[in-house]
Order: structure tokens, then sequence, then C-alpha cells
């Protein structure tokens, strides 16, 4: 196969990139691979007429070793309910399409859209650095979030253990974790997970996008299935640990229809919490997602992006506090209120769990052992 040209007009009136050869993305959520929004230059693949564009290898997912000078994440942002983050990786291997986090991927000169699932970066020292810096003096405990940009769980998570390492250290420190993820791997670690929960130190959400499979599949590729999340939450509540349910994103006319259906299902498995967000496409994610569209669900497009626009003040995103989650508008307000309602009649969020911060030992730094003696 050769690549083919798509154009497509963003509201910006910028033009996507060349769509990337689909036997060379097999299995990926992006279908092109812009440039970073802060190159000087812009890369386009064209076919010379010598057919070179088929001798181009696969997309091949590729790990660098990133040594971290600190490890946990600060932000004052008021729309969200932690101060403080940790991300074990750069970039996703699941490749969800919709990602919010892809962006970041041009801070490092890397595009969005393939390179973002396929060149990850890995610390491989976090769990060293998160016990210097729980040492520190006047460290005051509050609960760490985890999954809050890419998945800790995605799958090389499975051979790297960088996320199970720091989860050794928050346990031996009594220290309170929240953990988003949609990946089954989480139930690896349910040792660890059911000793805090019972200790009121860690709870777990698992995001639910959809449970049509094949909808799944071409969203977030490499992402568990639906019916694997919903047994993890399962596996989870039986060992002790609360679990929260996550709609995420409600993408109009895609998933929302399903609101109800994945309420039920996750709260059928054992989930007693639920939340959701609306779809969002910041910067380069916009038009990542209407390559998306043109290829999987040409059909509506311009009627997806029509709905998606009403909740945005007109644009395709509105990154403004307090209205990035949700968004505006009348079909805004259903969605809101059909969650609200779903999750009431299930008794969802009935009572919200804080996790305890007063079980914290503060770990005792090299310099200090010396000390002792």
């Amino acid at each position: 196969m050769q690549a083919t040209s798509l154009r497509i007009e963003s509201q910006s009136g910028a033009v996507a990139s060349t769509i990337v050869d689909l036997d060379r993305r097999r299995g990926r959520g992006a279908v092109s691979n812009a440039s970073g929004r802060y190159e000087s230059l812009a890369r386009y693949v064209e076919d010379d007429g010598w057919n070179s564009i088929e001798e181009l290898p696969p997309f091949k997912t590729e790990v660098t070793d990133e040594k971290a000078r600190t490890i946990i994440t600060r932000n004052d942002s008021p729309d969200i309910s932690f101060d403080r983050s940790i991300n074990p990786y750069r970039g996703c291997e699941h490749g969800c399409v919709y990602c919010f986090a892809r962006p970041t991927h041009a801070n490092m000169g890397l595009s969005p859209g393939l390179d973002f699932e396929t060149k990850l970066f890995a610390k491989p020292g976090a769990a060293a650095l998160l016990e210097k810096e729980l040492g520190a003096k006047g460290y005051s405990p509050r609960t760490i979030a985890m999954g809050t940009n890419t998945d800790p769980y995605q799958p090389i998570e499975r051979q790297r253990r960088i996320t199970r390492g720091i989860l050794e250290v928050l346990e031996r420190c009594g220290h309170p974790v929240g953990i988003v993820t949609k990946s089954g791997l989480v139930s690896r670690d349910i040792d660890i997970l059911g000793r805090m929960a019972a200790r009121g130190l860690a709870k777990v959400a698992i995001s639910v996008t959809t449970l049509d499979s094949r909808l799944s599949r071409s969203l977030e590729p490499r992402a568990a299935t639906p019916q694997l999340r919903l047994k993890t939450i399962r596996q989870l509540s039986e060992a002790g640990i609360p679990v929260t349910v996550m709609v995420a994103p409600v993408i109009p006319h895609i998933n929302d229809a399903e609101i109800e259906r994945i309420l039920d299902a996750a709260h059928a498995a054992g989930a007693r919490e639920a939340g959701y967000v609306m779809l969002r496409l910041p910067l380069e994610i916009s038009d990542l997602f209407r390559e998306w569209l043109a290829e999987h669900r040409p059909d509506a497009l311009n009627h997806v992006f029509s709905l998606v626009q009403s909740t945005r003040g007109g644009k395709d995103y509105d990154s403004r506090w307090g209205l990035r989650m949700t968004g505006t508008g009348p079909l805004a307000w259903t969605i809101g209120r059909r969650f609200e309602i779903a999750a009431g009649r299930l008794g969802l969020n009935a009572r919200k769990l804080k996790l305890r911060t007063d079980l914290f030992t503060r770990p005792i730094q090299v310099g200090e052992q010396l000390a002792l003696f």
C-alpha cells in the first residue's frame, strides 16, 4: 500500500499531515505523525515515484531511559482534586487517539501523533527519587495521583515494574495514593494495593470508554478490552480495594449513549464511585481526532465536531478551569444530568472516600542513618 494524502481542514485552517500507510501503523491509534508545534520544519512523507514509501519500516515501540531529577510533579489547578502526581513514563503505548497528554510530546521535539505511542520514555530511578523526596524535611503528605498524564500500567510496565517500585516505597512510608488506569495489569499489584487499602491508603479508578470492543479497539488499540476492565474492577473490589469507574471521555454521537450501561456494568462489578470527563481536544489532538473520524467514521465527522463545538462555545476546545472537564451548553448539561441520575440510581458516590495521611512515616535519609552511630 502507498501512503495517501488526506486533507482535513482544522478549525484554524491548517491542513492535517499526510496519513501514514496503514501497514506501517497497524495496531496504533493515531493515523499521522505531524511534526511537533515547536519545530521549525514540518516533515511529510511523499512518494518519489520509485515506490520508496513501501520500503519504510512499521512503527515499533522504542523505550528510552530518562534520568529524571525529580519525580513528584506539583500543580495548583483549582478544578482537580490533587496537588501532586507521579508519572513513571512519558508517552503511552495504549495509543488512545483522544489522549489529552499527546501534546506534551511536542515539548521533546516529537510528534503528538504516532511518536507519542511509539517513542516512550521510562524513569527507572523513580522509586529512589521518590524515597528521597518523601524524606525531605518539611514534606507534608497528601494523596499522590498516578495515571494523570500517561497510564502507569501501560504494556512496558510489565517488564519495567517502575510503578510497582513506586508503590513499594509508598507502602513502606504509609503514604496515600490514587491510581487511574485502563489496564488490567493493575491487578498484578493487588498484594500491595490490598494492604494499603486496608489501612485507608489506596484507591483505584478504572477508565471505561465504551463497552463496544470494536469501538474500543479503534479508539484505544493497545488498552485492555472493556470486558477485561470490568473483570479488573471486580478483582480489585473483591480484594477490598475501593474502585471508581471513569466514563471518560464522553464523545458526542460516539459513546455518549453508553453512559448508563457503563455505570450499570461497573457497579455490578464492584465500583462504588464514578466520574466522567467530556472529550477534550487541546492543540494537536483536534486534528488527530479529525483524522481518526475521517478514517473510522467519515459519515459522522462533521456531525461529531458540530456537537463537540456546541459544548465548547463554538470552538474545538475551551481550556478554562471549571469548564474544561464538563463543557457548557444544552448538550453538556444534558450529559451531566444523565450521569448524575444514573449514578444516583445506583448509589454511586453516596460516600466519597478520603485517604488517610496520618500514617505517613518519613523515610530516613543516608546522612541521618550515619548520624545514629
